[in-house]
């Protein structure tokens, strides 16, 4: 069975950078009725260039409109749903019933797959969606192995399994929060979630204003209600056996960086396994997703309903920073855009596009006057360093995060 590596698009850079690093597909969002508003989006226009140029790779694009729309926002679904099949996106992602009507109505030729907010977690309601007219449904997140496999085994083969297995996750079942919205008016079902459940908190008693007691033992406060980070790439032969057709990595709302970095590790860590299904995972593709930035790492729901996903602060773990992006060669020098300070005589992670990382010292460094300098300290500035190799274009240079 083919296994999909689907990655997330903010925007054109992103969508970029999942394409060249290895995804097969692209899920992102047009202007209105996606689940991020914090990411840029694409522009109608944008979203033509994006199909343009994954179609021109042989890959695929798929359009999330899986907000739950309001009455003022229907009129307005239709022609959004027509321009988006005029650019040729592959698919939809969609929640809300009413919005799939319409999708089969004015975009007939576009697949539709219904988001993990639909909380579907038995054979019966993926049946249902399929009869319906979707092509795909994608899993709730709070499914075991086994229950995927069971409604792999009772739904039709033609109905693809979609199933998220790497980045952020909520407490909320399937995203279906209204925290946010109590909280700070910010609608999570409408793409503007502020991440509440990341809060401090600590309970205060009626009759003793200002005297904070933590909820538990730790002075520092508790994050009930915060969880780790979901990371699959050891189990790709579980997800395989269960019968998943498409794996997932969260972060619309992520860097370039962050796509670029877990599309290559789970593209190898998918080839290594079509390759040989028993061969253990090569120990560096593990490690590279130590290298960006995440929450302490779980394996969600996937092997106990009790997975003990709280986690202990609010923070994130940055081990790694990105210090230079390669744009090519010349005169036997690598040219450089500075991301973050580096300098001559450091030696940095190499991260090329569909390769393994390597590790190459600046020996010499000069400025767009070619005059030599000992350090890069402007955003991105031009540098042209001398090394023993010239990275590929596109490459990732990293660092070890200073403090």
């Amino acid at each position: 069975m083919e296994l999909e590596l689907l990655c997330p698009a903010g925007d054109m850079e992103r969508l970029e950078a999942a394409l060249a690093f290895g995804a097969d597909a692209v899920y992102l969002a047009g202007q209105e009725f996606g689940m991020r508003s914090a990411p840029a989006n694409f522009s109608m226009e944008e979203l033509r260039r994006a199909v343009q140029l994954a179609h021109s790779r042989g890959k695929r694009v798929y359009l999330t409109c899986n907000t739950l729309p309001s009455n003022e926002e229907i009129d307005r679904i239709p022609g959004f749903l027509e321009q988006a099949q005029d650019a040729g996106v592959d698919a939809f992602i969609t929640t809300d019933f009413g919005v799939m009507e319409l999708m089969k109505r004015h975009a007939p030729k576009v697949e539709i797959h219904i988001s993990t907010q639909a909380g579907i977690v038995n054979y019966a309601a993926a049946n249902a969606f399929y009869n319906l007219g979707a092509s795909r449904v994608v899993l709730a997140r709070e499914l075991s192995m086994e229950e995927i496999a069971e409604i792999r085994a009772k739904t039709p083969p033609a109905l693809e399994i979609e199933a998220f297995v790497h980045g952020s996750m909520c407490v909320s079942f399937s995203g279906r929060c209204l925290l946010s919205n109590y909280l700070t008016g910010r609608d999570g079902n409408r793409g503007d979630c502020a991440q509440p459940c990341r809060w401090k908190y600590a309970l205060v008693e009626e009759k003793r204003p200002g005297q904070y007691m933590p909820i538990t033992e730790d002075a520092s406060g508790t994050y009930i209600m915060n969880s780790r980070d979901l990371c699959m790439i050891e189990h790709i032969p579980e997800l395989a056996h269960a019968g998943v057709s498409s794996l997932k990595i969260e972060g619309r709302a992520k860097s370039a960086y962050y796509v670029s970095v877990t599309a290559n590790a789970y593209r190898h860590a998918i080839d290594a396994f079509k390759q040989d299904p028993s061969a253990p995972l090569p120990g560096w593709v593990r490690e590279e997703l130590n290298k960006i930035s995440h929450r302490e790492y779980c394996t969600g729901f996937y092997f106990g309903k009790n997975p003990g996903q709280i986690y202990a602060n609010g923070g994130y773990i940055r081990e790694y920073e990105v210090a230079a992006v390669a744009e090519g060669g010349e005169n036997g020098l690598v040219k450089l855009s500075q991301r973050n300070r580096f300098f001559r005589g450091e030696t940095l992670d190499v991260l090329e596009p569909g390769g393994e990382p390597y590790l190459l010292t600046i020996e010499e460094m000069f400025n767009e006057a070619m005059d030599p300098i000992e350090a890069a300290p402007h955003a991105t500035m031009t540098v042209y360093a001398k090394c023993s190799r010239i990275p590929t274009p596109g490459a990732l240079l990293r660092r070890k995060a200073q403090g």
